[in-house]
C-alpha cells in the first residue's frame, strides 16, 4: 500500500523499542498508574482520561500516523530479556530542510528507574536519528531541578545550552527548563556551564 512505511524495530543490548499497538494498553495503563507519583512532577497534568482506552488508542493512532509522514518517533521501550514495557520514548517536531533537527521526550516507570534503560534507549534513537534519518541535531530539555534527567542527558552525550523561560506547563503552570542539545557532527568538547 503506497505511503505505508516497513515496521520500525531499534534494538539494543537489553531492549527493543517499536511504535505502540493496540496490545499494549494494558502494560501501558498498568505502568503509567504504578509510576503517576513518581511521573506528574515531571510532566504536563495528565488529562482526566489520560488511562482510558480511548486515549490510548488515540496516541497509538497518532503515533502510526507520524512515522509514516516523517514528523515524530514515538517508540516504546521493552525490556528485551521478558518483554516488560519499561517507558517511552519519542523524537518530536522533527523539521527537515536546513534544520535537520527533533526534539527528545522520554519517561521511565518508577520500577525501572536508575537502571541505565533511558540512556540505552537514549542513545539507540540518538543513533537511529543521525545514522538513517539523516538529523543533524537532537535538542532535549528537562526542569532544572530534575537531577536524574540532566545526568540521563549527559550521560547520552547530549550537553548544555542554556535556559528557556516559561517552556512547557508542568502541574498546570509554565515552568523553564534547561536545554541540551547532541549533533551529529559535535567539536563542542565537554561542558559544565549548567552544572
Amino acid at each position: 500500500m503506497l505511503g505505508r512505511r516497513p515496521k520500525l524495530q531499534l534494538d539494543s543490548d537489553r531492549l527493543v523499542l517499536r511504535l505502540p499497538q493496540h496490545i499494549d494498553y494494558r502494560p501501558w495503563s498498568d505502568l503509567r498508574r504504578a509510576s503517576a507519583g513518581f511521573l506528574t512532577p515531571w510532566e504536563p497534568t495528565w488529562s482526566d482520561d489520560h488511562l482510558s482506552r480511548r486515549a490510548f488508542l488515540n496516541r497509538v493512532n497518532w503515533a502510526a500516523r507520524c512515522h509514516r509522514l516523517d514528523t515524530a518517533l514515538p517508540l516504546f521501550i521493552f525490556r528485551r530479556e521478558d518483554s516488560q514495557l519499561v517507558g517511552a520514548i519519542t523524537l518530536d517536531n522533527i523539521r527537515r530542510g536546513p534544520a535537520q533537527a527533533g526534539t527528545l521526550g522520554y519517561w521511565v516507570g518508577a520500577p525501572y528507574a536508575r537502571q541505565g534503560y533511558m540512556r540505552e534507549a537514549i542513545g539507540a534513537v540518538v543513533h537511529y536519528a543521525f545514522t538513517l534519518m539523516d538529523l543533524s541535531r537532537i535538542e532535549a530539555a528537562c526542569l532544572p531541578e530534575n537531577v536524574a534527567s540532566r545526568g540521563v542527558l549527559e550521560r547520552a552525550g547530549f550537553k548544555y545550552e542554556g535556559v528557556a523561560q516559561s517552556y512547557l506547563q508542568i502541574s498546570g503552570r509554565w515552568r523553564t527548563h534547561v536545554l541540551y542539545a547532541n549533533l551529529r557532527n559535535d567539536r563542542r568538547g565537554r561542558t559544565d556551564a549548567g552544572a
